[in-house]
C-alpha cells in the first residue's frame, strides 16, 4: 500500500482534495465545530511579555477606596528584644536638675523640691461653695486653711476628700456615730434654711486629714517615712514661726525621684527590678461593682479613708477608677442626678470632660502587673499624674 505522505508523484490538486476531506465528509461536521483561535506570534517587546503568575490590575477607584498602606513592606525599627527593653526601661523627660548631681539623696532638703506659688489659703470663714472653688483650681490640690487673712501659717487642710464628706452630708448620705449625730442636724437645718456653711463648721462632720508639717530644711528621708504611714501631703514651714514655704505631696517626690534618677546611683539601680521582687505592690483592693449607684462608691470611699477606688465588672475586671478628685464634677445643683446613676456612666462622664478640658482622649484605667518593672510603673505614674 502506498503512502500518501511521502508520495512525489501526486498532484497539487490530490493533495488539495486530500486537506479539505480529512477533517469531515460533510458541510453540517464543519459548522458544528468552533471555529479556531487565531494565532499571535508572541511579541519580543517586554511590554508584552507574558507574566509568569498573572496578577489583578488595581484600578483607579480601587486605589481610592483601599489606598495601600505605608506599612506594607516596612521593616520594624526595633527587635523584639529591643521593644521589650524599652519597655521595661522606658526614657526619662527632661534632663536631671543639676543642683543635684553628685548629691546623695538623703541630705536634700524637704523644701528644696517645693514651690511656693503652688501654695493657695482660704480663712476659717470662707464658705464651702468659694473653699471649693479654690480648690478645684489649686496646682497642688489642697487648701490650707489659716485663722485670718495676715496668718502666713495653717492650721487645717481642705482637699478633695473633705470635699466629698461635706457632699454626703449634703445629700443625707453621711454616717457619723451618735457622739457627732446632734451636730450633723443641727448643721443640715442650717443649711436648708438657707444658711451657709463655712469651713470652720466642717471639722465637726469628722475625718479631716492631720495637718502634717515638716521644717524646710529637714531632711527628705523624713517625708518619705511620712509618705509611707499614709499622708498624702507635707507642708514645709519656717522654724519657728511655722510660716508656709510650700506643700509637698507624694506624686512630687516620686516624680522628682525618677527624672533625678540618674544623679542617685543607690535609687537609679532599682528601677530594672519587678515590683513583685521588690515587694512594693498590695493585693488588698477595694472595688465596687460599676452597676451600683455612684452615691455607693463616695460612701465606700468616706468609709475606707481612700481617695479613689477600682471600678469592676461581674466578672471582677478592672473597667475603670473613680477618685475623691472626680467629685468636683459634682459639686453643681443640677449634678444631683448623677449621685442615683451607676459607677459606670459616672466613668463616661470623667472621660468626656476630660476629652473636653484637655483636647484628647483619656483612658480608663492604667494598670501593670507583678511583673512590670519599677522604672515602668514610675514612669506611668509620672505621665498620667496619678498615686496609684
Amino acid at each position: 500500500m502506498a503512502d500518501d505522505t511521502i508520495n512525489p508523484k501526486k498532484t497539487g490538486d490530490d493533495i488539495k482534495q486530500n486537506v479539505i476531506l480529512a477533517p469531515s465528509s460533510s458541510k453540517e461536521a464543519l459548522r458544528s465545530q468552533p471555529p479556531a483561535a487565531p494565532v499571535r506570534t508572541p511579541s519580543l517587546r517586554q511590554g508584552y511579555m507574558q507574566s509568569p503568575s498573572p496578577t489583578h490590575r488595581q484600578s483607579f477607584n480601587e486605589g481610592l477606596r483601599h489606598p495601600p498602606s505605608p506599612r506594607v513592606g516596612r521593616q520594624p525599627s526595633l527587635s523584639h528584644v529591643g521593644a521589650q527593653d524599652l519597655w521595661n526601661n522606658p526614657p526619662r523627660t527632661g534632663s536631671p536638675d543639676p543642683v543635684f548631681v553628685g548629691r546623695d539623696w538623703h541630705g536634700i532638703g524637704a523644701g528644696e523640691l517645693v514651690v511656693a506659688e503652688d501654695v493657695r489659703f482660704a480663712d476659717l470663714d470662707t464658705t464651702v461653695e468659694k473653699v471649693t472653688d479654690i480648690l478645684i483650681h489649686s496646682p497642688s490640690s489642697v487648701v490650707l486653711i489659716r485663722a485670718d487673712p495676715s496668718e502666713k501659717s495653717a492650721v487645717g487642710t481642705f482637699d478633695y476628700k473633705d470635699l466629698n464628706r461635706f457632699l454626703l452630708f449634703a445629700t443625707g448620705n453621711l454616717h457619723t456615730d451618735d457622739a457627732q449625730r446632734p451636730y450633723v442636724q443641727e448643721l443640715g437645718r442650717k443649711a436648708q434654711q438657707g444658711h451657709k456653711v463655712i469651713v470652720k463648721e466642717l471639722k465637726g462632720l469628722g475625718a479631716q486629714e492631720e495637718l502634717v508639717t515638716l521644717a524646710q530644711d529637714a531632711r527628705l528621708t523624713k517625708a518619705v517615712k511620712a509618705f509611707g504611714g499614709g499622708v498624702h501631703r507635707i507642708v514645709t514651714v519656717k522654724e519657728p514661726t511655722n510660716e508656709v514655704t510650700g506643700i509637698l505631696s507624694q506624686l512630687h517626690l516620686v516624680k522628682f525621684l525618677w527624672e533625678n534618677g540618674s544623679s542617685f546611683p543607690v535609687l537609679d539601680r532599682l528601677y530594672p527590678c519587678t515590683i513583685k521582687d521588690l515587694g512594693v505592690w498590695s493585693q488588698t483592693v477595694i472595688s465596687i461593682n460599676g452597676d451600683k449607684p455612684l452615691e455607693e462608691a463616695l460612701i465606700l470611699m468616706d468609709n475606707e479613708g481612700i481617695s479613689s477606688i477600682a471600678v469592676v465588672d461581674d466578672q471582677n475586671n478592672v473597667i475603670g477608677n473613680i477618685s475623691t478628685v472626680d467629685t468636683k464634677l459634682i459639686t453643681k445643683e443640677s449634678d444631683a442626678p448623677l449621685l442615683k446613676n451607676t459607677c459606670i456612666h459616672f466613668i463616661s462622664v470623667i472621660l468626656s470632660t476630660r476629652g473636653m478640658d484637655e483636647g484628647k482622649d483619656a483612658f480608663p484605667v492604667f494598670y501593670v502587673t507583678p511583673y512590670t518593672t519599677l522604672a515602668h510603673t514610675v514612669a506611668k505614674l509620672v505621665a498620667t499624674k496619678s498615686h496609684r
